[in-house]
């Protein structure tokens, strides 16, 4: 049965705007996974616009101008990050020359890059906003919740288009930015845990949320890292090395239908696809893939 919270899809594609977002890409198996599924998921759910978060992109900690380049050339239009973004040093001095690669907002005045973008599409503009909560999160930025009030008033000025990437650890912080902005923007996806959560819904005042869109990971892992180092760490508490797990990937992530006109959405759909590869044959749920990038996906971990 349907679930009555969540709204059924219009069916004028003309008055329609599909966004899919994908959640934390973990490493070389995340990447080649996306690059090679990127163009069937757009076809499949016929998808105006892709943003996907990469701060997990470059050997699991960070992302690099490389990898970013060839998240944007396989089809990406924006990519967020979160709290290890600046892992990977080269970063810095690249993130303020590349405006569709965004950092959390709320960092202080004078951080590089920038935390949100407003590009135009085939059908409508589209903003694109990246801000991180503080709850149990190592590096406690501003506050995101008077962060958001403001830029969202900013972008509204331009467009009704909002989509929200909220990086946050726990469920109640970004439950609580999305109601605080429902109505005001599109969607407030969460990102962080790696763990999709099954609570997607529309809000009444017409805001897509899921509390964690998940993963586009190693599905024999734990957070996309190999499983006994990290039980080891917690049998002995002694260091351990977590090194991005290999093998089979599911691409996790949320498909938001929006109206372009009122910029509020009108459905949003779990993502969740199993993506193989046997002998070099890169397939998706059993039918075969092409290479959608331009990078190469083998470039070494870090």
């Amino acid at each position: 049965m349907a679930n009555p919270s969540v709204p059924n899809p219009s069916d004028g594609s003309a008055s329609r705007f599909r966004i899919l977002f994908l959640g934390d890409v973990v490493g070389e198996p995340g990447r080649k996974a996306v690059l090679f599924a990127l163009r069937r998921l757009k076809e499949e759910l016929s998808i105006d616009f892709v943003i996907i978060n990469g701060e997990n992109s470059a050997g699991g900690r960070g992302i690099t101008p490389r990898i970013s380049i060839g998240l944007l050339r396989a089809g990406a239009a924006v990519v967020t990050t979160g709290d290890h973004v600046w892992d990977q040093n080269e970063i810095v001095d690249y993130i303020g020359t590349e405006p569709r690669l965004l950092r959390p907002l709320n960092y202080p005045t004078g951080a590089p890059g920038q935390g949100s973008i407003v590009l135009e599409s085939a059908k409508t503009k589209v903003a694109v906003v990246n801000v991180q909560g503080r709850t149990f999160m190592n590096n406690a930025l501003e506050n995101p919740f008077t962060a958001m009030e403001k830029e969202v008033a900013r972008l509204r000025e331009e467009t009704p288009v909002i989509f929200v990437d909220m990086h946050a650890e726990t469920t109640s912080e970004k439950i609580a930015m999305g109601r605080m902005l429902d109505g005001k923007v599109s969607a407030v996806i969460g990102t962080h845990t790696h763990v999709q959560t099954a609570d997607e819904q529309v809000f009444p005042g017409g805001t897509a949320f899921l509390c964690d869109a998940g993963m586009c990971g190693p599905t024999e892992s734990i957070l996309g890292r190999t499983i006994d180092p990290i039980v080891n760490r917690f049998r002995s508490n002694m260091p351990q090395r977590f090194p991005v797990a290999r093998g089979d990937v599911r691409l996790c992530g949320a498909c938001i239908e929006i109206d372009p006109a009122t910029g509020k959405a009108t459905h949003i759909e779990r993502v969740s696809r199993l993506v193989t590869c046997d002998n070099g044959e890169w397939k998706m749920e059993g039918q075969p893939l092409r290479y959608a990038g331009a990078e190469d996906a083998n470039e070494e971990e870090e």
